[in-house]
């Protein structure tokens, strides 16, 4: 209990994690499994320009640096892996740098209302371009029984449009999309 009411004993066993990915899909995958490996929590991600997006878990040590290698593994996989990092008991103040605190307030509050992501299946897909995401965009609607959730613009001219439906239905719409 002496601990507890001591800030600098506050973060003694947790830690962030942080894998940078070249492409949003690729980000996405990264932190499924970061978040499917170990008892972590996302605290969001960041979009840096030239298609470069990170994403930021915190947990205990050990989970955190299981997630990081197991999220690591994915973004090799995919061949866009560009860096990790643990960083283990991180000062407190290192929120003035990165909104910590405030993140995980936004992403508490985010889960208690409705969600348009939630209880289906998602596909992603990037393209060079703006056209050529509306392009893709339109083609998947009209293929199969989908939604259009969101698109991201992470830089360099990578745009990436989210669908959302059944696994049948986004699978048929990624494929029209990737041949539009």
């Amino acid at each position: 209990r002496q601990f507890e009411r001591q800030p600098q004993y506050r973060f003694q066993d947790s830690a962030l994690g942080l894998v940078s990915t070249m492409g949003f899909p690729a980000l996405v995958g990264t932190a499924d499994m970061m978040l499917k490996s170990a008892e972590v929590t996302m605290v969001g991600y960041e979009k840096i320009g030239s298609g470069h997006c990170t994403a930021v878990v915190r947990g205990n040590i050990a989970d955190v640096r299981l997630a990081v290698e197991e999220g690591a593994k994915v973004a090799e996989k995919f061949g866009q892996l560009i860096s990790k990092l643990v960083i283990a008991r991180p000062m407190p103040n290192l929120e003035a740098v990165f909104p910590i605190g405030s993140h995980l307030a936004e992403l508490h509050q985010s889960r208690r209302g409705y969600s348009r992501l939630s209880n289906r299946s998602v596909g992603l897909l990037e393209t060079r371009g703006f056209p050529a995401l509306v392009g893709a965009a339109d083609a998947m609607l009209k293929s199969a029984d989908v939604q259009l959730a969101s698109y991201e613009k992470i830089g360099d001219g990578l745009c990436t449009a989210i669908i959302r439906g059944s696994v049948a239905n986004v699978a048929v719409a990624i494929e029209v999309g990737m041949q539009e």
